[in-house]
């Protein structure tokens, strides 16, 4: 039994949802960022960072998304591009290329959400942050203007990952300047297996606002 360790609207979305387009069999265990449960010493053997994802398949446990997005891909036949595809390159890059939105979407998770008190908080670091996202979703939007998915061959675990940084990424970017992107947003919500994985996901208890504006100083 594949079991995957995930926290709602978390990273390991992108692994629930690749899972659901692999059409895998697994088991969700659902975490929270606003309890232990990620610090515990039973977790901590699972993700030593005490981060989501986790996940317990093949007689071993990975606890990078990245990592466990090409794992998948290799190990159940679909949805990567193996060594010596034409598409290979551009494949990692993109599956990659989303931690370094990760890296954006952090840091105005952390800002506007995580940092309870309003004196912890930095209106610059919030804009500076959004700015720079903006840059970071552009690149697959000017892709995107002409086909339909990030690789020309069609749908891929990349569009998965960088397409769950783009749906965090509305929050705080607002896409009027970035049609082609908000297309295939609609297009990947349409797509049956991730209705599937948003259906398991469970309640949303990170990301409540539709969205993130920066404040005035």
């Amino acid at each position: 039994m594949i079991r995957l360790h995930h926290v709602p609207q978390a990273r390991s979305f992108r692994i629930l949802w690749l899972l659901e387009e692999l059409g895998e069999s697994f088991e969700v265990v659902p975490h929270s960022f606003f309890d232990k449960s990620l610090r515990s010493a039973d977790y901590l053997a699972l993700s030593p960072a005490g981060r989501v994802p986790a996940l317990e398949i093949d007689g071993r446990v990975l606890f990078e998304s990245g990592a466990i997005a090409e794992y998948l891909c290799e190990t159940r036949g679909r949805l990567g591009r193996m060594p010596g595809e034409v598409e290979r390159a551009e494949w990692l890059e993109w599956i990659h290329f989303a931690e370094t939105a990760g890296q954006h979407l952090a840091n105005l998770t952390q800002h506007h959400i995580a940092l309870r008190e309003p004196w912890m908080r930095s209106p610059t670091v919030m804009r500076l942050e959004a700015k720079r996202l903006e840059k970071v979703l552009a690149v697959p939007d000017r892709v995107l203007t002409g086909h339909d998915w990030l690789l020309p061959s069609g749908f891929s675990a990349a569009d998965v990952a960088m397409g769950y940084s783009a749906l965090v990424g509305r929050r705080f970017v607002r896409l009027d300047s970035l049609p082609a992107l908000a297309a295939w947003l609609e297009r990947i919500a349409a797509r049956p297996a991730f209705r599937r994985a948003l259906a398991r996901d469970g309640v949303a208890e990170i990301y409540r606002q539709e969205f993130y504006e920066a404040p005035d100083e």
